[in-house]
């Protein structure tokens, strides 16, 4: 079992990693600012499995082979880089599209916010690298590998959450301004922006 210092140690290291705007962020943005706190629940969902994929990626040894294969680090980069990129477009696009009568009507959002936040935490290949860069100085060899890289995910995915439903509250207390149909639209191209620079910063860093 892996002692809580090291847990501690370990969130240290990564809490200006999560403390950065990312694509996480934007989604939540993007999906509260819409349709309301709810709709952070499934972002942080997504964002909390995206972990733990990596974790167990990590686990099976391969993130090593993502990462030390320039060939294999490339295709995830790309790939990352050309969700994200499609993503803002799409998101770009949908604000010139006219807003529904309901929110209550269009219960396939959630599941939207949720998938794209799964995807775009999987697929960032500077998520994988936390697991293989930072994760071997806090675990101790000839101990329940899988079980340490597991606490240490849990707590990751822990920390995230509390940092985004930090988010979700500060945009719940703006609800009455948020709400209006002139912020959503700048909301979403800002998120449109910063998913596509987001994108580009992943396909040449």
């Amino acid at each position: 079992m892996i002692h809580p210092s090291a847990i501690a140690a370990f969130l240290l290291a990564i809490l200006p990693v999560i403390a950065t705007p990312g694509a996480s962020l934007t989604l939540l943005i993007q999906h509260v600012t819409a349709g309301g706190r709810r709709q952070a629940i499934p972002v942080i969902l997504g964002t909390v499995t995206g972990l733990y994929g990596h974790a167990a990626l990590a686990a099976a040894g391969l993130s090593a082979l993502v990462m030390h294969s320039s060939q294999a680090f490339t295709a995830v980069k790309l790939l990352g880089a050309v969700y994200l990129v499609g993503l803002g477009l799409w998101t770009w696009r949908s604000t010139t599209l006219p807003s529904p009568p309901a929110l209550t009507d269009q219960p396939e959002r959630s599941g939207s916010g949720y998938t794209q936040a799964l995807l775009a935490n999987v697929l960032n290949p500077k998520a994988a690298s936390i697991y293989l860069t930072l994760v071997p100085q806090f675990v101790l060899p000839g101990h329940d590998l899988g079980g340490q890289i597991l606490a240490l995910a849990t707590a990751h995915a822990l920390l995230m959450a509390v940092w985004l439903l930090t988010w979700t509250g500060l945009l719940h207390r703006g609800a009455h301004f948020v709400r209006g149909a002139g912020f959503r639209r700048a909301a979403g191209r800002l998120t449109a922006v910063v998913l596509v620079v987001l994108g580009l910063r992943a396909a040449v860093g």
